[in-house]
């Protein structure tokens, strides 16, 4: 836009009002009668102010408008005669009776190949005609705005640094001129910039250059999130419009430090302190130490925030907490302009545990069972991974680990088997896991008394083949601290016939009540003979180590 236009533009616009106060009516040409062509309000585009639309329509039955004309004035001049604008798609029922300025009818500056003298506002007259050859012209139907539209072609608040923690906004306001759609700077302007969120802080007023830019003094941040917004109005004779734009610091340029920490423990029991340890260093300065800078050390929801000594260590004391839901400890930066890889490591805190026995048993031939249930005290349906849990008998004064042939997990019921035991007093007990405390059973006690044979011997030896062995001994067992007779109690007669190691039974019965068995059978083979007691309820089968007593058959 030419300089001498902007300088005359006060005077024109003062020359159109006198004209306007002046210059007689234009003749309007409506009929008396009730119109039945009407004319909408003529509106300018916003986007682009060399173009308008307005709206026409017909009352008359059976009837549509055929053709829409428009001509810019100023005061009595007519500066530009439309003979004609584009309808809206018929498609479309809410664009239909909406005509508009064609594209290459676009209102311009005499300097751009157009007719309009200034910047400005001008009137706009509309004449719409029907098929049935009603017609209406209705004067000033709208004021072109024919104005220049402000823009914030840029907006930015730069990148805050390690050594320089500043928000510097800065930016170009420009105008689009109508028509052309030129971008022109728009210089000694004051632009308003103000931080967001920050009612306690006067808004700064920028000036424009000649090229359009502005720039302001720098704003101290000291976190991410800092939005500032610029804005800018005007209404005068060159230009018309309001205009804002809003940024926010989301990027820093931190200091990249070289971090390192641990924890003293991996596994802390509810209530135990965990003490995780570190230090931070400057790379860049041959690892110097880092001084005075906050660390965020977190556990679950425990956050420690605190600052590195004159050596650029640090320390955090967190409490442990069941149930956090959380396994591992991490240390993060404090200050968004200080940087440094994420640290962690494992910390798991136990749950509450408790042992449930459900039954226990010892049967004859020497195998304990038990079974019992482990769960967490306080949240009994959380799903366990397995547990180490072991079986323990008292052993002059202490409780020493029983081995177990077998452990099964099922949900959180555990099965115990061992073989060979005598019996005594047990407990079960669970070792501390990552998921569960550690935890013990009440004790429990398993008896039975112990039986054994003594005095055995088999006879004839040797014997003549299908010939009888008579089987004598006597069968006693461990009562009230000393081994006595067992009376009445049944037995078997075994034999085992040579290089086997199968005993059969091949004959039974019971001993007398002085504890002594006699038994016989056929012998048919060389072998050992023994004689076995299977225990009952309160008893233990006799050893199965017994030998037995070898018979030569001839």
């Amino acid at each position: 836009m030419r300089a001498d236009l902007r300088l005359s533009l006060t005077a024109a616009v003062a020359a159109v009002a006198l004209a306007a106060t002046t210059a007689p009516a234009l003749a309007d040409t409506t009929p008396a009668a009730t119109p039945t062509v009407g004319i909408g309000r003529a509106v300018t585009d916003d986007t682009q102010r060399g173009t308008f639309a307005v709206t026409a329509w017909t009352d008359a039955p059976q009837a549509k408008v055929t053709a829409v004309s428009a001509r810019i004035r100023q005061g009595d001049t007519v500066l530009a005669d439309i003979p004609s604008l584009t309808p809206g798609p018929t498609w479309d029922p809410t664009q239909a009776a909406t005509y508009r300025l064609p594209a290459e009818a676009t209102l311009k500056l005499v300097e751009d190949g157009g007719t309009l003298p200034s910047l400005g506002t001008y009137a706009i007259d509309v004449t719409a005609t029907d098929s049935l050859g009603n017609k209406l012209t209705r004067t000033d139907a709208g004021r072109l705005d024919f104005r220049l539209r402000p823009d914030l072609v840029s907006f930015g608040v730069g990148v805050p640094a390690w050594d320089d923690r500043n928000a510097r906004p800065q930016g170009n306001l420009s105008a689009v001129q109508p028509g052309s759609g030129d971008i022109v700077p728009l210089p000694d302007r004051t632009v308003t910039v103000r931080r967001d969120d920050a009612a306690d802080e006067t808004p700064r007023t920028l000036v424009t250059s000649a090229a359009g830019d502005f720039a302001g003094a720098p704003y101290a941040v000291t976190g991410t999130g800092d939005s500032f917004t610029a804005s800018f109005a005007e209404d005068s004779a060159e230009v018309h419009g309001s205009v804002s734009a809003s940024r926010q610091v989301w990027e820093y340029k931190p200091l990249r430090a070289t971090a390192t920490a641990a924890a003293d423990r991996k596994r802390a029991l509810t209530g135990e302190t965990v003490t995780v340890t570190g230090r931070l260093t400057d790379p860049a300065a041959a690892g110097a130490p880092l001084a005075d800078q906050p660390v965020r050390v977190a556990f679950g929801p425990q956050i420690r925030t605190l600052r590195t000594g004159a050596d650029g260590r640090f320390t955090a004391k967190l409490l442990a907490t069941a149930g956090s839901g959380q396994y591992e400890w991490e240390v993060t930066s404090g200050d968004p302009f200080l940087s440094f890889d994420r640290l962690s490591g494992p910390l798991a805190v136990p749950l509450e545990s408790r042992l449930d026995l459900r039954g226990a048993s010892l049967s004859a031939d020497g195998t304990l069972s038990v079974s019992l249930e482990l769960r967490a005290r306080y949240a009994p349906d959380i799903s366990m991974s397995q547990q180490n849990v072991q079986l323990e008998q008292s052993v002059d004064g202490g409780w020493k680990r029983v081995p177990l042939r077998e452990t099964s997990l099922s949900w959180e019921r555990i099965s115990l088997l061992a073989k060979g035991s005598r019996g005594g007093w047990f407990r079960v007990r669970h070792l501390t896991t990552d998921e569960l405390a550690g935890v013990t059973s009440p004790s429990f006690r398993l008896v039975r008394n112990d039986t054994r044979i003594v005095s055995l011997n088999a006879g004839p030896e040797p014997v003549a083949k299908n010939g009888y062995v008579t089987v004598t001994g006597g069968l006693q067992h461990y009562w009230d601290g000393a081994w006595r007779a067992y009376g009445n109690a049944p037995v078997v007669l075994q034999f085992q016939p040579k290089g086997s190691r199968t005993w059969n039974t091949v004959a039974s019965g019971r001993s007398g009540s002085t504890g002594k068995v006699s038994l016989r059978a056929k012998a048919g083979a060389d072998g050992s003979w023994r004689i076995h007691c299977f225990g009952d309820y309160r008893h233990f089968n006799s050893p199965a180590s017994a030998g037995g007593d070898y018979v030569d058959v001839r």
